[in-house]
């Protein structure tokens, strides 16, 4: 790669993709790179394809019928594609073939049909990367096609793990495999590619985590050298809060990428938490701007000092806050805990709060039925356990007593703590 010429990662989420319009708008924005910079573009599933994916695999696991979504799914993106694609590009049966090398779009979507069909009872998390990686490959095939990208398959160059769902990332195999495989690509134009996907020196398709594209940003911009990454979003820049929740945002122009992985790993929606260290690491500004205003200054993370910020107000939904108790009653000891975190370790409960009494220790995790089961199953024995379901997590960073007032006002608060910079609290979900 030219020193002159510095490669420039895109993000694209659903919404920047969720039907043709927005492609176009898409498209738009890469006519304003600057003609000899590389590029290299990743996108997500389109519009709310994810969602729609995860109920039809929970069908089809649960030997139910799934057709009707299955189909819808199918017209969807068949209609986008042929809203967007000349004639010529389409065959006779007005079906795209979708970027060079990435297969016709029927071709996927009879892949996505014979993998439903043949899908095999347990083993829930592998079969799930399976069927809801096409999200992906989908969008991409059509995106690629209308935007005159080269089609780029990620899935053996990030290499990973099996942990299904959540993969962690092999980083010398993966920088080795995108150096030798893209870096000629970028050379020829740009290139588009998948988020959210990696793939097992077997090659099993993974999960990175949801909404892991913008973690796929970054494991790119780390490996490739980069000189930015730009997350398009429907925002003005990173908020310090979700205005869809919260009334009166502000944005921040700048911040550190200390901050924001805080911001992150308490749950604000614009970053995926595990984005911003590959960045930090060598020092790639992270760029949050505006698909609906692309002009507009946006927000940049970056290695920077900043005064005091405007507090961040953070919701996490469908949460699940487990106690443990000692059946005979007592204290809560080392030894109890490093049972307890092993377990929650094992059956992946991420941890998003915890607060330990004399005799019981409590956590709030994310809300996930099945894992919670096998936890009661290997626990039950040594602890009481008592948990509750439907509640919501809300964090306040560098909090004020104003802003606390504001959001505990009227709530039915579970649990609460607070340090130095940080108030959290578990609440009830209001009755609607």
């Amino acid at each position: 790669m030219q020193s002159s010429h510095p490669l420039r990662v895109y993000k694209f989420g659903g919404a920047s993709v969720k039907d043709a319009a927005a492609i176009k708008n898409l498209q738009h924005i890469l006519g304003q790179n600057p003609d000899g910079q590389p590029l290299l573009v990743v996108v997500s599933a389109m519009g709310k394809t994810t969602n729609a994916l995860e109920h039809i695999f929970h069908l089809a696991h649960s030997g139910e019928d799934y057709s009707a979504p299955l189909a819808e799914l199918r017209r969807f993106h068949l209609e986008v594609a042929q809203g967007l694609l000349p004639d010529a590009a389409l065959n006779a049966g007005g079906v795209p073939a979708c970027g060079e090398g990435s297969g016709a779009l029927h071709h996927l979507l009879q892949e996505l049909g014979d993998r439903l069909a043949t899908l095999a009872k347990g083993e829930y998390d592998r079969q799930y990367d399976q069927v809801v990686s096409f999200g992906e490959l989908l969008a991409t095939c059509i995106v690629a096609a209308a935007v005159g990208a080269q089609w780029l398959d990620v899935r053996p160059l990030i290499r990973t793990d099996h942990a299904w769902r959540e993969a962690r990332v092999d980083w010398a195999t993966t920088e080795r495999n995108l150096r030798e495989q893209v870096l000629p690509m970028l050379q020829r134009g740009v290139v588009l590619t998948q988020g959210f996907l990696g793939g097992t020196a077997s090659g099993q398709t993974t999960t990175l985590g949801r909404e892991g594209s913008d973690y796929t940003a970054a494991i790119l911009a780390y490996c490739l050298g980069a000189e930015s990454v730009t997350i398009w979003k429907d925002v003005a820049g990173l908020l310090n809060a979700d205005p869809k929740i919260f009334p009166d945002t502000v944005r921040y122009p700048e911040i550190s990428y200390q901050e924001t992985i805080e911001m992150a790993y308490y749950g604000a929606s614009v970053i995926h938490p595990k984005t911003i260290k590959p960045l930090a690491v060598r020092r790639i500004p992270l760029y949050v701007k505006s698909f609906v205003d692309p002009a507009a200054e946006g927000t940049k993370i970056h290695d920077c000092k900043h005064g005091l910020l405007a507090p961040a107000l953070i919701r996490k939904t469908d949460q699940c806050l487990i106690s443990f108790e000692s059946k005979d009653l007592t204290f809560i000891s080392e030894e109890n805990l490093e049972v307890i975190f092993g377990t929650l370790a094992q059956v992946r409960l991420k941890i998003n709060l915890m607060q330990n009494s004399a005799i019981s220790f409590s956590v709030c995790t994310d809300w996930h039925e099945y894992r919670l089961r096998k936890l009661l199953k290997q626990l039950r024995e040594q602890f009481t356990i008592y948990y509750n379901t439907g509640l919501e997590l809300y964090t306040i960073k560098n909090y004020t007593p104003e802003a606390i007032s504001e959001l505990t006002r009227g709530r039915d608060l579970l649990l609460e703590q607070r340090t130095r910079q940080t108030f959290q609290f578990v609440a009830r979900t209001p009755a609607k």
